[in-house]
């Protein structure tokens, strides 16, 4: 299958509604740079999503290190990480943060924190480094991530554009769904 054959039965599949309303994060809850030490955790919450591909445990740690800057972390009263979003500024895309994953435990969904999550890294980005643009893949009939991703470019005023960065037939392990690129811009901090 080519990726225009991709992107066309992607389209098919996108929720009918793409703009939500956004949920208020509970007050306790406060968004943070991630440290090593919340690697392990992060791991866990990206294998309990069941909708993430994990990377190795290593990678998480590693991740915390060195890339804190252009991820962030939900943390609960207690200081508990519930939530991270993982990210980085493209080296040929200055100005464009491109997010590879996003997570929330089970037991605070619907809280609106991965919304929060993407606000706060976003403004923290946008102040260090500049931010255009917004990247991420979603592999079709990701309803939720498609519906946060829409949410957000509505709440920031900007367009999404899609296309398939990786079809089916690029990936070495068979049977992996292809990666929609979704694009938001421009973004005004």
């Amino acid at each position: 299958m080519t990726a225009h054959a991709d992107l066309a039965r992607y389209r098919k599949t996108l929720p009918t509604t793409t703009t939500t309303k956004a949920t208020t994060a509970t007050t306790a809850t406060r968004i943070d740079r991630p440290r090593p030490d919340d690697g392990p955790l992060l791991w866990r919450l990206a294998r309990d999503s069941r909708t993430l591909d994990l990377n190795s445990s290593y990678s998480y740690l590693l991740w915390c290190r060195d890339f804190a800057g252009t991820s962030a972390v939900a943390r609960d009263a207690s200081g508990r990480a519930v939530g991270f979003v993982s990210g980085y500024m493209r080296p040929k895309s200055p100005g464009t943060l491109l997010v590879w994953q996003i997570a929330v435990d089970e037991s605070v969904r619907g809280q609106g924190i991965a919304g929060a999550l993407l606000d706060g890294l976003s403004t923290r980005v946008a102040a260090e480094h500049g931010l255009r643009s917004l990247e991420t893949t979603i592999s079709p009939g990701n309803h939720a991530s498609e519906r946060l991703f829409a949410s957000y470019a509505a709440r920031h005023g900007a367009t999404v554009t899609r296309e398939v960065l990786f079809a089916s037939e690029d990936f070495p392990d068979a049977g992996h769904a292809p990666e929609v690129l979704h694009r938001i811009e421009p973004l005004h901090f």
